[in-house]
């Protein structure tokens, strides 16, 4: 039996918010790596080193329990081989032009795909207040990443369709992994992502690269590699699919944009960036933006303008 959740236990919205923090140390690994690596390989080892430390999680799956539908197969593949590996080559490509504005960017599009998809697939109804919200943190996450938004311009055509494909999958992935959280355990749902990640990755490194591809890995380039899967990404999606299983799909794509908040403060301590006043004006809206959805959510989720309650996983670790 499953006990109540404590009044001092931490809401599932932050948890979301939480993980998409971390998120925003991935530019302290993975820029270095998209400079000297080619963007594919980077994906592929970073796949292979999360599953090697999931495969305990993976022996917990109940494969013998689970109603393997298509649905539940379909939204599989696409969260590892589409949300996961497809779409981290995206991000991990646009680093390639020199722009660091661009992967950011990218988050700004997932909300109104996560919402409209969410609406679609899980019957989600957003009201208009979450509209507000949304427009609220999209505006504040536009702000931090563009230090002069009057003459915010996108050089080259490729950047761009990067940022929107990536957007795009990684708006879905947070809807169908949402679906999937009365099926799988967080810890679960994890750990298959990686897995299906992992042969989708490879085959990009073998269109991409050739077999030679797998080979341009250094062991200097492996502490890196292990830090980049360990901590924006094992710890960080342990963390979100714990979040998403308690929090509608509309609701935690708000949270995820705590991204761009933590990627910019990062910056600032790791590399000197300077803030311009729209980027501190930007960090205090959407941070005030994401405490009020945090704040509003413990209430229920309608207060934040989602008329969905999440439910229970129905397997448990």
């Amino acid at each position: 039996m499953s006990r109540a959740p404590s009044r001092r236990s931490v809401p599932a919205i932050v948890l979301v918010a939480a993980a998409a923090a971390l998120w925003g140390t991935d530019a302290l690994f993975r820029r270095a790596l998209a400079l000297e690596l080619p963007a594919g390989v980077v994906v592929f080892y970073e796949h292979l080193f999360l599953t090697l430390a999931c495969l305990p999680l993976l022996a917990r799956v109940p494969w013998r329990q689970v109603r393997w539908s298509p649905r539940v197969l379909g939204s599989l593949v696409l969260i590892g081989a589409g949300a996961s590996a497809t779409a981290t080559f995206l991000f991990t490509l646009a680093f390639r032009y020199g722009d660091p504005t661009t992967p950011l960017l990218l988050q700004k599009l997932q909300p109104l795909i996560a919402v409209g998809a969410a609406w679609l697939l899980l019957g989600e109804r957003p009201r208009v207040r979450l509209g507000g919200f949304a427009a609220l943190a999209i505006v504040g996450a536009y702000l931090i990443s563009v230090p002069d938004p009057a003459r915010t311009s996108v050089a080259q055509l490729a950047p761009a369709l990067l940022a929107v494909g990536a957007a795009a999958l990684w708006g879905l992935g947070t809807v169908l992994g949402r679906g999937l959280s009365t099926t799988f355990a967080p810890a679960q749902l994890t750990a298959l992502r990686f897995a299906i990640g992992l042969p989708a990755s490879a085959l990009v490194v073998l269109v991409d690269q050739g077999p030679a591809g797998f080979a341009a890995v250094t062991t200097t380039d492996l502490p890196g590699l292990v830090a980049l899967a360990a901590v924006p990404g094992l710890l960080a999606l342990w963390l979100y699919y714990r979040g998403l299983a308690g929090t509608p799909a509309s609701a935690a794509t708000l949270a995820e944009l705590a991204f761009p908040l933590s990627a910019i403060v990062i910056n600032r301590i790791a590399f000197g960036t300077t803030l311009t006043t729209t980027q501190w004006i930007g960090m205090g809206l959407l941070a005030g933006t994401l405490v009020a959805v945090s704040r509003l959510s413990q209430r229920g989720y309608e207060h934040v303008g989602v008329e969905a309650q999440p439910p229970q996983p129905a397997l448990q670790r």
